[in-house]
């Protein structure tokens, strides 16, 4: 994520345990250096606790904080984690939505080499068919 594309990113504290757990050194660098990224303290335990029922804590945090800050977007790649914010009327967005974005936006070039890296790099699973719609949304169908 960039500031040219979002202005802050804030995360709750089950998030960030996730993100320092990573084996990734440079993305727990990243993490820390990140002075947009604000972690914040989750108050509604009630909900967070009642949201687990469904999801990990990570994602029952994090919608449980968009709906205390009332927030314009959430990041969400989990389908499961996304219908229960959407049922919660939160707003969703996946990295995938990310990179049009950013395409639409003129921060990157390119959605294909970044999509690829994901895949092959990151084991970020995308099926066949929403590869071609991704790349198709960006006009890169035909290569770039």
């Amino acid at each position: 994520m960039n500031l040219k594309l979002y202005r802050e990113l804030q995360i709750p504290k089950a998030v960030e345990a996730e993100l320092r757990a990573l084996p990734d050194e440079g993305a727990r660098r990243a993490l820390q250096e990140a002075s947009w990224i604000h972690v914040q303290e989750v108050q509604d335990r009630r909900l967070v606790e009642a949201l687990q029922l469904e999801l990990d804590k990570g994602e029952a945090e994090a919608i449980a904080l968009a709906v205390a800050r009332s927030a314009d977007l959430l990041l969400m790649d989990e389908l499961a984690g996304r219908r229960v914010a959407e049922r919660l009327r939160v707003r969703t967005l996946g990295v995938l939505g990310v990179l049009l974005h950013a395409k639409r936006e003129k921060i990157i070039r390119s959605v294909r080499p970044i999509l690829d890296d994901l895949i092959q790099k990151a084991g970020f699973w995308v099926g066949q068919e929403l590869y071609a719609r991704v790349l198709r949304e960006a006009g890169e169908e035909h290569g770039g």
